[in-house]
């Protein structure tokens, strides 16, 4: 994980730098045409372009949100999983709190301050509802210690935060337009996946069968179907392969969120992900590249709406939203988990970056807008080297 955020801010500051002196070559190369697509209407309403934007963004990504959805699956299902039964009340009302709070804040600030021409009201509110897993690892680990109860919980919210904005930003794009039909094809994918392969084989199943579960093919050719279903649908593509998670052949208990124990697991789910980590790396610069460069000149009143949003409407969000539900139904915050490390994880999830950047293009018009906001998440960034340096004033202790 460590060099996944690397690889993303490296290619975000080459971006930078590339976008602010010669902002004309920047657009082209990231816009260029590498392939003019008109498939039939049944496959697509319409006719589009491949360019290095939209591979990395809706295809290449796909495989980052499978990389952190195992994680949350697995949290959710296996044995010793940090989500299981009541466990997930706490994580799932400091979700929620945090998304709502980011939007009512987003549609304040900007009713109030907001002067774009082509802004109307509320326009680009989904934009602060994602944040950053690889930053928010990195300056989790960072504050409160590799293994800490806390950043585990911090990565569960994180994902959690970033795989439901984008369902929201799609489902409530302005020109979305569900094609059901499409769905039966990611559903069928993953339950005819596990029927063959992904199901545990039952006593006195022939071995044949049991080596054919371990195999990662299926599992690949699953993961296209399903990606392609997802896509043509309508969803935001970077989701496609979420659905056949569940399906894949996996270990039968949780070792915690991107544990090293993992890497001895040699289940298809852990073999999969194990191959994914150096191409992630590559694909994690690539969106920086693409994706990440920033006009040091766009700031706008998109800017601090952007900032109220992550600044104060997520934190305040899940601290109102989150810890009444918790006071309410009487739970409990995990083991080894304070309230001050509760405020410190509010503090690191004011950062947005990766997901709220493939909201942009969706959710605001004109590009001036999009540079002022994409300026706004760049800043947002301080927020983690606010809470490095509360940490290294008031040391915590880590366990082991």
């Amino acid at each position: 994980m460590p060099r996944f955020g690397t690889a993303l801010l490296g290619g975000a500051v080459l971006a930078t730098v590339w976008v602010n002196l010669a902002p004309a070559s920047y657009y082209d190369a990231i816009e260029w045409r590498l392939l003019d697509l008109a498939p039939p209407g049944w496959l697509a309403p319409l006719p589009f372009s491949v360019t290095p934007l939209n591979l990395v963004a809706d295809g290449l990504m796909a495989l980052f949100l499978f990389f952190i959805g195992k994680e949350l699956w697995e949290a959710l299902t296996l044995e010793h999983g940090a989500l299981k039964g009541r466990q997930a009340l706490l994580p799932a009302g400091l979700t929620l709190g945090g998304l709502v709070g980011a939007a009512l804040m987003w549609i304040l600030v900007g009713s109030l301050i907001e002067t774009a021409e082509e802004a109307g009201f509320a326009t680009g509110w989904q934009v602060p509802l994602g944040t950053d897993v690889v930053l928010c690892f990195l300056v989790g680990r960072a504050v409160f210690g590799p293994g800490h109860p806390a950043l585990h919980l911090l990565l569960l919210l994180a994902i959690a935060t970033d795989i439901l904005a984008l369902v929201v930003a799609g489902l409530s794009h302005p020109t979305f337009s569900l094609r059901l039909a499409w769905l039966l094809l990611p559903l069928a994918a993953a339950l005819g996946t596990w029927a063959l392969f992904g199901r545990t084989p039952d006593a006195g199943v022939p071995e044949t069968r049991r080596r054919a579960s371990q195999r990662l093919l299926p599992y690949i050719v699953a993961g296209l179907l399903s990606w392609l279903g997802v896509a043509a649908s309508g969803l935001p593509p970077v989701l496609g392969l979420l659905p056949v998670i569940p399906a894949i052949a996996h270990a039968d208990r949780s070792f915690g969120l991107f544990a090293e124990a993992e890497e001895l697991l040699h289940d298809p789910l852990n073999r999969l992900t194990h191959a994914l980590a150096w191409p992630l790396t590559a694909i994690l610069f690539l969106f920086g590249l693409t994706r990440g460069g920033v006009d040091l000149s766009a700031f706008a009143p998109t800017t601090l709406t952007t900032l109220a949003a992550l600044w104060l409407g997520r934190p305040l969000g899940m601290i109102l939203f989150g810890l009444g539900l918790a006071a309410s139904l009487g739970l409990r915050l995990p083991a080894g988990v304070t309230l001050r490390d509760v405020l410190r994880i509010t503090l690191i999830l004011a950062m947005g970056f990766t997901v709220p950047v493939l909201s942009l293009a969706t959710a605001l018009p004109g590009g001036a807008m999009q540079e002022a906001a994409r300026l706004g998440l760049a800043t947002s960034l301080l927020a983690g080297a606010l809470a490095l340096m509360l940490a290294r004033a008031r040391p915590v202790q880590q366990s082991a």
